[in-house]
């Protein structure tokens, strides 16, 4: 499990750089869908495709933003279990 969250988040910034295109692909898509509600339907058609796209690399990238997070938690959760058993904090 630590091994695949290694990999995900493994470069937090390329995963925010996929997040926010895949941001911006969504917001095209709805051009498309909103576009095609006052033209041609096939408009409609491409903007859900374009919306599913989006929604699939958005996902990508925040997965990955997510995973960097979770591995900073267990690394730090990790590092402050390592103290000596006669230590006692108030």
């Amino acid at each position: 499990m630590i091994k695949l969250l290694e990999k995900l988040g493994q470069n937090p910034q390329r995963s925010l750089t996929l997040f926010l295109r895949g941001l911006g692909l969504f917001v095209l898509g709805l051009l498309f869908v909103a576009l095609g509600y006052f033209y041609h339907h096939l408009w409609q058609v491409a903007g859900v495709a374009i919306l599913s796209l989006a929604c699939l690399i958005s996902a990508w990238g925040y997965l990955g933003i997510f995973a960097n997070r979770w591995l900073n938690i267990i690394y730090r959760t990790r590092s402050g279990n390592k103290r000596s058993p006669n230590e006692h904090t108030n």
